[in-house]
């Protein structure tokens, strides 16, 4: 990362006698001049080369180095779902994206989405669903400042917040909500808006169990009234191999003039590592197609088929096949990027159970890693079920700063809806605290 440094002279040196007329003349036109530039730099957009405005911090190694289970965050969201004075709001769901709102509120972004009533616990088992109760494709969640969660955003029906199309074939279509960020109307407009990036799938016969990536779209919302206003189409994938296919939005960051915005193919369905990928997109800008930026491997380009992956621990004596899922997220912890991911193709065969981490000095890497960070904490009875914990997200708006960060992942039983149905904890997301520190 650049970084602004400046020379000071040592204690014992002496500062010489005063200066003449000319010399304070010129002394007086560099300090102007310093000043111009020091100003101009806090108050420029990005730069040419995607760094955004210099920063003092300094890049350095990151990894994780200790984690506690965050139980009060945990048993909001359980008291929220088990709560059944409405029948028409959140009892579980996956996703798990939040965006911090001007007024201090935190939309919550939830991906499939169960609602109807849930049953208290009983001596053979926790609190339960019915074994078929209304579910949607997508809802929002809003959170109170005080961190109370306090309502459902769905669409009519009810049904889900962003509402799904029909294929040409007649297959579902639906919108899963990824990343969020808060930004101008426009570039330089006082109004803002929440910008929600989508992942466009269809339905899909195996391996595509979670339906066939199509499209990146992005979704604006008003404020502070969170309606839906609009859905806009990103980038259409270039590839014909749904697995290369790349959708954008695991993780939206903004750093100087910039939303640098995350996405991934989806090899993990073949038993490979996703290859990451990153765009950037003026603040401001995020629904408009035509100022997306795609990472070429040396420079950023207009269009998403020159898109190149991102050098996520692909060192030359690596395993080609571990790295990230299509689920990783990314932070800034002062002048460096952080990475966390499901360890797609660890070793010893423990499949997606473990949580890496990758650091680097730009958004474009390349990053360096993995380092394991911790593996996630199943519910009680949930390794005999056969759950997962799956898609670690980051939120910086919830960290105390320093060392601590929140991270929050989705638990789920792939291979039985009845299980998750008699169990609400089995499908609704756990979080922990992380210590983040230099790792030397």
């Amino acid at each position: 990362m650049d970084r602004l440094s400046r020379r000071r002279p040592d204690r014992g040196e002496s500062p010489g006698p005063p200066p003449g007329p000319l010399p304070r003349l010129l002394a007086g036109l560099a300090a102007g001049v310093a000043l111009a530039l020091v100003v101009a730099l806090l108050m420029s957009g990005p730069d040419d080369d995607g760094a955004g405005p210099r920063t003092p911090e300094a890049c350095r190694e990151l990894s994780v180095t200790g984690w506690r289970a965050d139980e009060e965050m945990t048993a909001e969201f359980a008291r929220y779902g088990d709560d059944n004075a409405r029948l028409d709001d959140w009892t579980g769901g996956d996703g798990s994206r939040s965006v911090r709102l001007p007024d201090g509120r935190t939309l919550w972004l939830s991906a499939d989405t169960f609602l109807d009533r849930v049953h208290p616990a009983t001596p053979a088992g926790g609190p339960s669903r019915d074994p078929s109760p209304v579910w949607v494709r997508n809802a929002g969640v809003v959170m109170a400042p005080d961190g109370r969660l306090e309502r459902t955003l769905l669409g009519p029906g009810p049904g889900a917040f962003f509402p799904g199309l029909t294929g040409r074939d007649g297959r579902e279509v639906w919108r899963w909500p990824v990343q969020g960020v808060v930004e101008p109307r426009e570039p330089g407009a006082r109004e803002r808006v929440v910008r929600v990036l989508l992942w466009q799938r269809e339905a899909g016969g195996p391996p595509w169990a979670f339906g066939v990536p199509r499209a990146t779209e992005v979704a604006t919302l008003s404020l502070p009234g969170l309606r839906l206003e609009s859905v806009e189409p990103v980038d259409v994938p270039p590839e014909a191999d749904p697995a290369r296919r790349v959708l954008y939005g695991t993780s939206a960051v903004r750093e100087g003039g910039w939303t640098y915005v995350f996405g991934a193919d989806e090899g993990t369905v073949r038993g490979t590592s996703s290859r990451a990928h990153v765009a950037r997109v003026p603040v401001g800008a995020l629904a408009d197609r035509s100022a997306w930026r795609y990472w070429d491997g040396e420079g950023w380009r207009a269009d998403p088929a020159a898109a190149r992956a991102l050098s996520v621990g692909a060192a030359p004596w690596a395993d080609p096949d571990r790295g990230a899922s299509n689920t990783y997220t990314v932070t800034r912890r002062g002048g460096t990027w952080l990475l966390l991911t499901t360890d797609a193709g660890g070793p010893d065969g423990r499949g997606l159970t473990t949580v890496t981490s990758y650091w680097a000095c730009s958004p474009q890497g390349p990053w360096h890693g993995p380092s394991d960070a911790l593996t996630p904490p199943l519910p009680e009875g949930g390794r005999a079920a056969g759950a997962v914990a799956y898609n670690p997200q980051a939120h910086p708006a919830f960290s105390a700063g320093g060392a601590d960060l929140l991270l929050s992942y989705d638990v789920n039983v792939t291979g039985s809806t009845s299980a998750v149905h008699r169990d609400v904890a089995l499908y609704r997301p756990r979080f922990v605290r992380l210590e983040v520190s230099a790792s030397r």
